[in-house]
């Protein structure tokens, strides 16, 4: 019977939290008074339901009872001091009955107000006659109790705690009225304080996220001529000097500006269409530099679905052309590999032109490259620019794995 009863309660704990994380399963409730509890905790406000299901997580379980049995020996202990008090006026087992009555209903009546502060009325006469009148027939029924267990007859009993009864009651709706007055206007203003905070952080955030998009944009579009202006330049210094090489040229450029029309625009991409990108995009400087260009991609099929940022492995590359490659009377290879360690995805362009200078000035494309990981992956991304031996340099991307489909 305990075990089942048990097993009760913790699944109906777990209901409760269900529904505190998410009200919409008020609805899958069963029918009863289960379902009734499920739609007033469905109709609280999002802090409300926060704050009642960091309280039971709190006290789920076990750490709820031990909570409960402390209370009861503390009004235990009060009951035995009451009746060491008036030894003559209330025995043993009258004070240990009052003392768990009065104290436990106050407990229980305190955590009732402290998590339904939003639908008190507020404190005035009305409230101060109900919980007058409550705590009257709480002291009432009290007095009753304790003559039915010393076999009085009722109407004796309730003649002699008649008036006791009014004044307890009467004193104890001025206590609770007290408490009632603190605590649901101390819980009103933490509310509000929350709520303001939680507007103005929803506000941040989205101010925030626009600020960063249109950083990205902006990014983008430096990216974009950056590309087509250097192209297109090497189309006008061939057709001025080779016309055959020109229209190669042109037709591979056409290839490369088909397969980032779709790219461009994209803040994420997966890893297959970018190495498509990038080797549309070496196509074309393999027709321009013949053969001072070699170059191997390497992408591993389990790594094809991976999202980076759209064109960012496209600038290092760009990046090997212009200050490795190009610079180097016999050309060089440049090499693209994709790895992965745990949850650390890293790519390496590695080049084998004149390597880095003794007085390397920062440039555009690794700036960008920097602040785009910055914006995207906030602080969990890096990449890295290293010489080489025995000449060439060799960039380094790191950032978290993530799939097509996953959000950042």
């Amino acid at each position: 019977m305990l075990k089942r009863l048990i097993c009760w309660n913790h699944a109906w704990e777990d209901e409760i939290l269900a529904v505190l994380a998410d009200p919409s399963l008020a609805s899958t409730v069963a029918p009863g008074y289960r379902r009734v509890t499920a739609q007033r905790l469905a109709k609280m406000s999002a802090i409300e339901r926060q704050q009642l299901r960091d309280f039971s997580l709190a006290y789920r379980g076990a750490k709820g009872a031990i909570a409960i049995g402390k209370l009861v020996v503390l009004f235990c202990l009060m009951g035995i001091a009451l009746h060491l008090s008036s030894p003559a006026k209330f025995g043993v087992i009258e004070s240990l009955l009052l003392s768990n009555l009065f104290g436990i209903s106050t407990a229980f009546g305190l955590v009732s107000v402290w998590f339904n502060y939003r639908r008190l009325p507020r404190p005035g006469l009305r409230t101060f006659l109900i919980l007058t009148g409550l705590a009257t027939l709480g002291a009432a029924f009290g007095g009753g109790l304790v003559g039915v267990i010393h076999d009085k007859p009722l109407m004796d009993m309730m003649e002699k705690i008649g008036r006791s009864a009014v004044l307890a009651g009467f004193g104890a709706g001025v206590v609770y009225t007290i408490i009632h007055s603190i605590v649901a206007g101390w819980r009103n203003r933490e509310y509000e304080l929350l709520n303001t905070q939680l507007q103005l952080q929803t506000q941040q955030e989205r101010l925030s996220r626009e600020v960063t998009e249109a950083k990205l944009h902006l990014l983008q579009a430096q990216i974009e001529p950056h590309f087509l202006f250097n192209t297109l330049g090497a189309v006008q210094q061939l057709a001025q000097t080779e016309c055959p090489r020109a229209a190669d040229l042109t037709a591979n450029l056409i290839t490369f500006l088909r397969a980032s029309l779709s790219e461009m625009r994209n803040e994420q991409v997966t890893l297959s269409s970018e190495f498509r990108l990038v080797q549309a995009y070496l196509q074309v400087m393999k027709t321009r530099l013949g053969s001072r260009l070699e170059f191997t991609l390497e992408l591993p099929a389990n790594l094809e679905a991976i999202q980076v940022p759209g064109m960012l492995l496209l600038t290092l590359v760009e990046n090997a052309i212009k200050h490795g490659i190009e610079p180097s009377l016999r050309g060089g290879s440049i090499e693209v590999r994709v790895s992965q360690a745990n949850s650390i995805v890293k790519i390496e362009v590695c080049d084998d032109g004149v390597g880095l200078s003794t007085t390397p000035t920062p440039g555009v494309g690794l700036a960008n490259v920097r602040e785009r990981l910055q914006l995207v992956y906030a602080g969990q991304a890096s990449c890295t620019l290293a010489a080489v031996e025995p000449h060439g340099a060799i960039a380094t991307l790191n950032f978290p794995f993530q799939l097509s489909g996953e959000s950042t």
